[in-house]
Formats: structure tokens, C-alpha cells, sequence
């Protein structure tokens, strides 16, 4: 994830720099936990594959409880408590308390649309650092890709609901074909409903997304989608308005994020270039971890293909710090040893070879990405190079 606000306030002095463990160290990840695979809804796009059924060997309500105690004991102080939609499962504010009290930063991860009257009080009562709720597109594109007629109105009324009760919200867009000529517009709505974040996640080739991939937004309309996220963002840093952008699942965002510093901000852009050089791009596997549903752990949401391991039958810290599987050593290295135009990308050390799952996608985990959107000169490629790559 590419902390967009915050690196821009940091150059705009307003704000410390954002802090980061060396680049591919072994540290306490932030876990991302699908506590349920049921949802509501049957999104295009969904990574899990979720429908609105029962899932078998999901972990009971004790079990849960004991992975919020093993995590803590790792080192984990971040959770982000997803689905299917998390909503429906009767323990989730135990669970959320529970974390709560061992001292963790607990966020919601929600579609909005069963956020209502008759729940918007436990809401608050949770206490939830963040609930983040998705929107891909004005009405008719929203519940066209959520497969749901009035969806969109329902999250809006979810989002709605949050901040009359002061609980700090953000919007969730997936990029695509479909929604992106209204981005403007669904930004236009974090003023509309006073919502402080905004989260643009680039479209992941996994469950039904990869299913979808032929909506993913071509190379111009990203570029068009970033700029303008940077510039909302720089706008609102001047402005004095108290909200945070950020993207996710194209780390190249970090080195066209880099390109417009050089235009709008020349006397900053080298001290950004050292800012995100000790970020060190994709953390798939190292900052970033997934539990799923039974149990099992991944390196990132969009890795249900490969498991690491199971809390059921390890303790996190085991299989996560200090017995890692082969494929988290090999994500771990810095820079990761990638094929293609990642193997003589410039600016390889930044974004640590993106996304490797859509590279996966398209036959060879250890090839280029075939989301990066930048040039070859951009790149520092004179020339464009033949795919080559390592098998795992």
C-alpha cells in the first residue's frame, strides 16, 4: 500500500516521515483476516470468491479468540478484519473487542450494505479504528459489478450512518474500464459524505478477478486515474482538509508518484526518492499477511492459491517468523529476482517487482508484471526486452 497523503504531508513539512522496517526484514506483518467467506453479495471482482452460503471448517468463535492471542504474542498490532462481509458473522464485535483489548489497531473491512440503524450502535460501541467500505463506480456501475440492485445506496447509507457517529470512514474503489471515467465523481463523494480516506486499489488477477481482468483499466487510464488521485491529495494537503489517500496492488503508483514530484514539487523529489526507496515497494509476504477463513495463512489476500502454513496447527510466529516456507524467502529477498522488464527496471530497489500474482496469472510467478504501466524509458530501458524469468 502506497501511503499517498502522508509521504506529501511529509514533504510539505506537516508531517514525520512515515516509518518502515528495512526493506525485506522479517518483522510482524499487518494480517489481513477473512473471518467468513459468506457475503451478501457476489462482486465481479471479489479475490475470495465469496458468495452468500454457508462455508464448511470455517474457525469457531474459540479459535478465533486464540489466533488474536497468538498474533499479539508475534508481534502483530495491526488487524484488518474482512470476509465475505464480515458483518455476518454473530461474533465479530467479540472478536473486535478482544483485539481491542490486547492493545491492536482494528479496522473493518466492509461492502456497507448491511451497515444499518439497527447495528450502528455496537458499531461505534467497537470502537473500530477504521471502517473502510466499497464503492466501484456511481450507481448503475456499482451494482452492476456488486450483482446487486440498490447496493449502492445502501453502502452510502452505511458510510452515512458511520459518520453521524463519528467513526472514521473510508471509500474503496477497484479500478477498471467500467468506472474509471467516474473517478472524479466518487472522489467528489468523500466531500459529499465527509468521509476521510480513500483507497484505490488496482485490479488483482485472483478468484473471480481474475475472471474480470479484461475490465482491468489500461496503461493511459491508470496513469490518468493516479495523477489525479496526486493531485487531490496535494490539494487537500494545502487545504488544510484532514483526509488520506492511498493505493494498492500496482506499486509502480511509488515511481509515477515520483514523476509528479519532479513537476509539481523539484526541490522535494530526491528527498521522496530516498522516502521510497526505504519503503521498498511490495510487501507481499514480508508487511503483509493473510488468514483466511479456515485458517490458513497466505502472503498476501490475492495468494489463496499457496498456503504457508495453518493457526490451526502452528503458532503464527512459528510459520511466519521463524519457519517461513520457500515462497516467503523468495518474496522476502530485496530486490526480488524477477524476469522480464522488472529484471533491468531502474527502479526496481522502489517497487520490488509489484505484484506477483498477476504475473502468476499469466503462467510464471517470477516474470514481469503485467500490470506495470510505465514505459521502457520511464524504466530505464533502451530498448524493449524479452520476457525471461526463474521458475520457483
Amino acid at each position: 500500500m502506497l501511503r499517498i497523503s502522508h509521504y506529501l504531508r511529509t514533504l510539505a513539512g506537516q508531517s514525520p516521515a512515515p516509518r518502515s522496517a528495512p526493506p525485506g526484514s522479517t518483522r510482524p506483518p499487518v494480517v489481513i483476516w477473512n473471518l467468513l467467506r459468506r457475503c451478501n453479495l457476489t462482486c465481479r471482482h471479489c479475490y475470495a470468491t465469496s458468495a452468500d452460503s454457508t462455508f464448511r471448517d470455517e474457525l469457531d468463535t474459540d479459535e478465533a479468540l486464540r489466533v488474536i492471542d497468538d498474533l499479539h504474542d508475534a508481534g502483530v498490532r495491526v488487524l484488518i478484519l474482512s470476509g465475505g462481509e464480515p458483518l455476518l458473522r454473530p461474533d465479530l464485535f467479540q472478536l473486535a473487542d478482544h483485539a481491542r483489548t490486547r492493545g491492536f489497531f482494528v479496522a473493518l473491512s466492509s461492502n456497507g450494505t448491511l451497515i444499518d440503524e439497527g447495528n450502528i450502535e455496537r458499531i461505534a460501541a467497537a470502537r473500530f479504528d477504521y471502517v473502510g467500505i466499497s464503492l466501484d463506480g456511481l450507481e448503475a456501475v456499482h451494482d452492476d459489478w456488486r450483482q446487486l440492485k440498490g447496493s449502492f445506496a445502501a453502502s452510502l447509507r452505511g458510510v452515512d450512518l458511520c459518520r453521524a457517529h463519528d467513526i472514521r470512514v473510508g471509500l474503496r474503489t477497484t479500478l477498471t474500464r467500467h468506472n474509471h471515467p467516474q473517478l472524479p465523481a466518487l472522489l467528489d463523494l468523500m466531500r459529499e459524505h465527509d468521509v476521510q480516506k480513500f483507497y484505490l486499489s488496482h485490479l488483482n488477477y485472483s478468484g473471480r478477478g481474475k475472471r474480470s481482468r479484461g475490465a482491468d483499466a489500461h496503461a493511459r487510464m491508470t496513469r490518468e486515474a493516479m495523477w489525479l488521485i496526486f493531485d487531490r491529495a496535494w490539494e487537500d494537503i494545502r487545504a488544510g482538509h484532514d483526509s488520506d489517500f492511498v493505493s494498492g496492488n500496482n506499486d509502480a503508483d511509488a515511481v509515477l508518484l515520483l514523476h509528479w514530484a519532479e513537476r509539481h514539487l523539484p526541490e522535494q523529489r530526491d528527498e521522496l526518492e530516498r522516502l521510497l526507496r526505504a519503503w521498498g515497494g511490495n510487501a507481499s509476504g514480508a508487511g503483509i499477511a493473510n488468514i483466511d477463513n479456515i485458517g490458513d495463512v497466505h502472503p498476501d489476500t490475492y495468494w489463496w492459491q499457496h498456503r504457508v502454513g495453518n493457526v490451526r496447527r502452528q503458532s503464527f510466529r512459528e510459520l511466519w517468523l521463524e519457519r517461513p516456507d520457500p515462497l516467503l524467502q523468495r518474496l522476502r529477498q530485496h530486490p526480488r529476482a524477477v524476469g522480464g522488464r522488472c529484471a533491468g527496471c531502474r527502479w526496481l530497489a522502489i517497487c520490488n517487482g509489484n505484484t506477483r500474482t498477476r504475473a502468476w496469472a499469466e503462467g510464471d510467478l517470477w516474470a514481469e508484471d503485467p500490470g506495470c504501466y510505465l514505459s521502457d524509458a520511464e524504466i530505464g530501458l533502451s530498448e524493449p526486452r524479452r520476457i525471461h524469468s526463474v521458475s520457483l
